[in-house]
């Protein structure tokens, strides 16, 4: 499956009626899903995030250009933003199983749509743009009001469009939108705090205070703190108080805490402080976490917690809730396609052991194995944790670290598992209750027997494979770990191996419904992860043992 990200940015951010137009327009389009919308009444734009196949996306964004062509008169716009159309920007974003080329290509395609079926200019950008990159700033410089008086031609479409302005399409890496809080409201102070961060820089100056300028009369500039990071200060009538607002290109390469500790030491430097931060729009995952491990990593603290926690660590040390709630399911954009918890893991503990004590067989024994996996891993990860927090183990910290990491991740899978395992009994059932009246039906019903049997052998499986990391970690709690944690370490390598041997036996009753070819190599694999499973149980037995001896 091939997705694409779109976050088209439209100049008009005070009237809702307008704004509620524009996002029905995408919402119109079959196979594009609409995951945020993002106003602002002080920068009169609003930053607007769309997903889909690339056909979807497509379709979809040129509805939206033309929609805010139709009730934005940029000839009254005015906001702190730079802007040059109705629609100032429409990047693609490679999301999952798509290339930055393919981004770059439905770019041009649509860029030559707007240009000849809307009649508006189109300036392509960064892997877009057909002479290599050029960034959004020369695509949009001079704004709408120079835009007659631009030298260059635009890529597409004629070179004024009085009332829709121009537009830049392009194709780039995932970019993060992000505004740094201060405690003023000069907006000078803030920009210089922006120059000092951004790739640009601060512009060179003589002793005079005149700008100095090279052979070709452009600017000189003193390049600034961090590459693939651009900025501007600005003053926001809404919030009181001026930004840093800051746009990472590429936050592999700059990141956002990074850029935020930077403010914070530019800002000190000219007798302000940094209050806060906010993100526009939605944000990686991977960002915020790595975000969230700097500022554990520098309280001496283990990021080998939930990734809930290590979220909220973000939110705390970035004071991304200070301006507004920051709700992660809303913000995160990987988040916008888990939807909740499936219905087994929403379950408090009594619920679950009640719905397991009824007539009802799902669930049953599988997800139950994949439930004490679950407490295993999450067992060996407390066991990460209390280590790591101990005094006199400071040589183990990474070790202990890394242990908590790796045991909160097989503790996520085993709670998928938990309803996947019942989701797979159900398809059993469903195939099982098909129509068996003409051979024709018996047919479509055995095939679907196939397929579901082995599904309903294979989840249980996985989970016996996965029960042998979560024991060789529990090993190393054991061995390496907190002496007073030890007995914890010794559970959970007892969860693990009954979660492994109730996955076995789930395993067995279910191979009987599979091909010849499909039991054989499903037994053997659940022979070896068997085996190295309860050889792991014993050893880890005996490693707790000998430490309760010593004490």
């Amino acid at each position: 499956m091939k997705l694409i990200e779109c976050v088209p940015n439209f100049s008009e951010g005070c009237d809702q009626t307008a704004i509620d137009a524009i996002t029905a327009a995408i919402s119109s389009v079959s196979g594009a899903s609409l995951l945020d919308v993002d106003p602002g009444a002080d920068t009169n734009r609003t930053v607007v995030t769309f997903v889909g196949g690339p056909e979807a996306v497509e379709e979809a964004a040129f509805a939206a250009i033309a929609r805010a062509a139709e009730l934005i008169d940029m000839r009254s716009h005015h906001g702190a933003h730079p802007r040059m159309g109705a629609t100032d920007v429409c990047p693609f974003v490679p999301i999952e199983g798509a290339t930055m080329e393919e981004c770059a290509e439905l770019a041009r395609r649509l860029g030559e749509r707007v240009g000849r079926e809307l009649g508006i200019p189109v300036y392509l950008y960064e892997h877009a743009a057909p002479d290599g990159r050029r960034s959004l700033a020369d695509a949009r410089r001079g704004e709408y009001e120079g835009l007659s008086e631009r030298e260059d031609k635009p890529d597409y479409g004629p070179e004024l469009n009085p009332t829709a302005g121009a537009t830049a399409i392009g194709a780039r890496e995932f970019l993060i939108a992000y505004n740094v809080n201060l405690n003023t409201t000069d907006r000078r102070l803030a920009h210089r705090v922006a120059q000092a961060v951004r790739e640009l820089g601060t512009p060179r100056r003589d002793e005079a205070g005149k700008l100095l300028k090279d052979e070709n009369g452009k600017t000189i500039f003193d390049p600034g703190r961090f590459k693939e990071c651009k900025a501007v200060g600005w003053y926001i009538d809404e919030y009181n108080r001026s930004q840093v607002s800051i746009n990472l290109t590429d936050y592999k390469v700059t990141s956002m805490h990074a850029v935020f500790d930077a403010c914070r030491e530019e800002a000190a430097v000219r007798g302000m402080r940094v209050t806060g931060s906010e993100i526009v729009g939605l944000i990686p995952r991977r960002a915020i976490l790595e975000a969230a491990d700097h500022y554990l990593r520098a309280q001496g603290k283990t990021t080998g917690i939930p990734e809930a926690a290590r979220i909220q660590a973000a939110v705390l040390s970035l004071g991304l809730d200070e301006l507004t709630p920051f709700d992660p399911r809303e913000k995160i954009i990987e988040y916008r396609f888990e939807g909740p918890p499936a219905e087994l893991q929403a379950m408090s503990v009594a619920n679950f052991n009640d719905e397991l004590s009824t007539d009802s067989p799902a669930p049953g024994g599988g997800s139950v194995a994949a439930l004490c996996g679950a407490m295993a891993a999450s067992l060996t990860s407390m066991v990460g944790a209390l280590s790591h927090a101990k005094k006199g183990f400071e040589d183990k910290k990474q070790a202990m670290d890394h242990l908590g990491r790796e045991a909160q991740l097989l503790k996520d899978w085993f709670l998928e598992a938990v309803d996947r395992d019942t989701q797979a009994f159900n398809e059993v059932m469903t195939a099982m209750r098909m129509p068996r009246k003409s051979e024709e039906d018996r047919a479509i019903r055995d095939a679907a027997m196939a397929v579901a049997n082995y599904g309903a052998t294979t989840v249980p499986l996985e989970v016996l494979e996965q029960t042998v990391p979560v024991l060789e970690l529990a090993q190393e709690a054991a061995q390496d770990g907190n002496p007073n944690s030890v007995s914890d370490a010794g559970v959970a390598a007892a969860c693990a191996v009954a979660a492994a041997k109730g996955a076995s036996l789930n395993v067995r009753i279910n191979v009987p419904g599979l091909s010849e070819d499909e039991r054989r190599l499903l037994l053997d694999r659940h022979d070896v992860a068997l085996e190295r499973a309860l050889a792991l149980g014993d050893q880890v037995a005996t490693t707790v043992d000998q430490v309760l001896e010593s004490e």
